[in-house]
């Protein structure tokens, strides 16, 4: 049994019982409606649920641990909301949830101290942005990813977030899809799925407060689709593991504090379409050849060392020679102690050369009558 209320504007606080049913249900879709309040906190032990989505409302508070009951929840979607708590690390205990989207409300604090003894293993789609998260990245979070880490390689049949139903009758049965109408930000745009097809991977971890270095160990998240870890304060290098993701679409490390160059090893990922390394402080030349050459000045833009195409900014001097003089005095100073040289060493040449002719000739009759002839001009005037 399935509750749909989608987008009906229903207003007030979501009904208690909604938690005292959930033994029975298997979906509830309260999105895009004017619920404010907190969100029950009676979820059953023997809950049922598999697709909970109460997000577009004005809930408030923090998310239940009653939802720990939710043992067969695939599908969490409380986005959009004003809910104002640290990051809910006891939902390790959900080992089938694949979908996991808490943007848009008040989270805070570090993830990084999430509980690895039970984990996230079959998440596919996490999507913490628009949040005020802060601390490291999660690495042992991104460890435990086995949905996206382990199965590259695999053949994985794809398949639909989505359950058949039996008629009341029992006469016949119909395909009730649980994921219909979730949306993803994704290559920079909104993205609406009617259906959601199991291999679809999202981290999105943009705008919020996280610090220090990229992990490497993203780069073995082997069927990563869409990658976002912009708006924050991350620095040092982009690192060349990056480009062991080979399923890759999109990649947006924008607005952060990234140093060092574009690595490389970048251009391994042949099915990139959307590249945003904007605002950062990249320097060096921009690879060239593959899928770069598809980008245009807005992946860059911000790195004010950087050069190479597209930017308009030469590599060659930059890049090749070890030492250039930048300041015009510097120049200038050059130029005139080069031209007084070349001036002492023309003179000695010639001087040496028109003594060795008279030595060797006696008078230079050609020349004295060069200084004859200009004489007599002068002589005329």
């Amino acid at each position: 049994m399935s509750i749909s209320l989608d987008g009906k504007i229903l207003e007030g606080t979501i009904p208690k019982c909604i938690g005292n049913l959930s033994s029975s249900l298997t979906a509830v879709d309260l999105r895009n409606n004017n619920f404010h309040g907190q969100i029950p906190e009676n979820f059953a032990k023997g809950c049922m649920l598999r697709s909970l989505r109460i997000n577009n409302n004005e809930l408030e508070g923090s998310l239940p641990r009653s939802l720990g009951n939710c043992k067969a929840l695939n599908l969490l979607n409380v986005g959009n909301n004003n809910l104002n708590d640290t990051f809910p690390s006891w939902l390790g205990n959900l080992d089938q949830l694949q979908v996991l989207i808490l943007r848009s409300n008040r989270l805070y604090g570090q993830i990084e101290s999430f509980d690895t003894t039970v984990s996230l293993t079959k998440l596919r789609i996490i999507d913490l942005s628009h949040n005020n998260f802060s601390g490291y990245l999660p690495t042992l979070f991104f460890e435990h990813m086995h949905a996206i880490r382990d199965e590259y390689g695999k053949k994985v049949e794809p398949n639909y977030m989505r359950e058949v139903k039996i008629t009341k009758d029992a006469i016949g049965s119909f395909w009730v899809d649980y994921a219909s109408g979730l949306s993803v930000t994704a290559k920079g745009l909104e993205i609406q799925f009617e259906s959601l097809l199991s291999i679809w991977t999202v981290i999105d971890l943009s705008s919020n407060q996280f610090r220090g270095e990229i992990p490497k160990i993203l780069g073995e998240l082997h069927l990563l689709i869409v990658l976002n870890l912009s708006h924050n304060c991350l620095i040092g290098p982009i690192p060349s593991s990056l480009g062991n993701l080979s399923e890759l679409e999109s990649l947006d490390l924008s607005s952060n504090k990234l140093e060092g160059r574009i690595p490389t090893e970048l251009k391994n990922l042949g099915f990139l379409e959307v590249l945003n390394l904007s605002q950062n402080n990249l320097k060096g030349p921009v690879p060239q050849g593959k899928q770069f050459d598809t980008f245009t000045n807005d992946s860059y833009m911000g790195n004010l060392d950087l050069c190479g195409l597209p930017l308009s900014k030469n590599c060659g001097t930059d890049e090749e020679t070890p030492a250039k003089f930048d300041r015009d005095d510097d120049g200038d100073e050059l130029n005139w102690k080069f031209s007084i040289l070349m001036g002492y060493g023309c003179g000695l040449v010639l001087g040496m050369s028109m003594a060795y002719i008279v030595f060797t000739t006696g008078k230079p009759w050609w020349l004295i009558r060069i200084v004859e002839r200009a004489r007599q001009r002068f002589a005329k005037r």
